[in-house]
């Protein structure tokens, strides 16, 4: 057996289909860099007890703000921090939430090989 022509087994079909992952990929990357910007500059609100207390997160759970009634303040520091942490967590989720959603529109339909 020579080997002649047999190369790597890495034929012009296999590296136009190589060439289109590459391609894919580098979109997904170019999107991801704009989501990311975009998440960054998201405000997502949780809020706990009615309004009282409001947390601002971005879209990439970076903590922006954090709202609280004069009303909250007489609850006692115990309530105020359980009505705080209620806050954070409602708006953590809805930051997850919705970067993993953008994500997920983001990668849909690229149909990348081996991912």
């Amino acid at each position: 057996m020579t080997g002649k022509g047999q190369g790597f087994g890495f034929g012009l079909g296999k590296m136009k289909e190589l060439a289109d992952a590459f391609k894919k990929a580098q979109q997904v990357q170019e999107g991801a860099k704009r989501l990311q910007e975009e998440l960054e500059q998201m405000e997502i609100q949780g809020e706990s007890g009615g309004g009282l207390v409001k947390v601002v997160v971005s879209g990439n759970q970076e903590p922006k703000r954090v709202e609280i009634s004069p009303d909250a303040l007489g609850e006692g520091a115990e309530v105020l921090s359980d009505l705080v942490t209620a806050a954070m967590k409602e708006a953590y989720n809805k930051s997850t939430t919705t970067m993993r959603e953008r994500m997920e529109e983001l990668t849909s339909g690229l149909e990348l090989p081996g991912f």
